[in-house]
């Protein structure tokens, strides 16, 4: 393909992009706001315990299976270097790396688990601190509820305040 062919064709698919303008994103519902339905962040317990779960799984895992080429290789690259070959150096390089990096993976796997036992267990107890606050306005609220006389009129216990304004004059 010629450059000019290739300028050409460019061209020519930048004037069919422009006639179709298209969005990246999903099209609004309805009014304003972004739709009639808000989306909240919901995560149960059960997902919490499985991600959890599945971190402890892997970080199990990783030290059971992925650091078994860590001796034999460090033990390869050992003997290459006694042997004189330059590629023991290299070799003993990558199974350093390998330790590391499967030191950090481990480290966030654990970090996962340990955070989401604590996600769960901070959301629990925001839940129950919750629960405490508004079954206190609810009590407090149900005390409203107990009128004297009809919703809007003066309360008769406290007198009545017009007979009062008069003794007064």
């Amino acid at each position: 393909m010629a450059w000019d062919e290739w300028e050409q064709l460019k061209t020519q698919a930048a004037g069919r992009q422009s006639d179709q303008m298209q969005l990246n994103r999903v099209p609004d519902e309805g009014g304003g706001g972004g739709g009639g339905s808000y989306g909240d962040l919901r995560a149960s317990e059960s997902d919490l315990a499985k991600i959890g779960s599945n971190a402890f799984t892997l970080f199990n895992r990783l030290w059971d299976e992925a650091r078994v080429a860590g001796p034999s290789s460090s033990k390869a690259a050992d003997d290459l270097k006694r042997q004189g070959f330059e590629l023991g150096a290299g070799l003993a390089h990558v199974a350093k790396r390998w330790d590391e990096q499967l030191g950090s993976l481990r480290d966030a796997c654990s970090h996962i688990s340990n955070h989401m036992r604590v996600t769960k267990k901070i959301h629990k107890d925001d839940e129950h601190y919750i629960t405490g606050q508004l079954s206190s306005i609810a009590t407090l609220d149900s005390g409203f509820d107990e009128r004297v006389g009809e919703p809007g009129a003066k309360n008769k216990i406290y007198g009545d305040n017009e007979k009062d304004e008069k003794d007064k004059d």
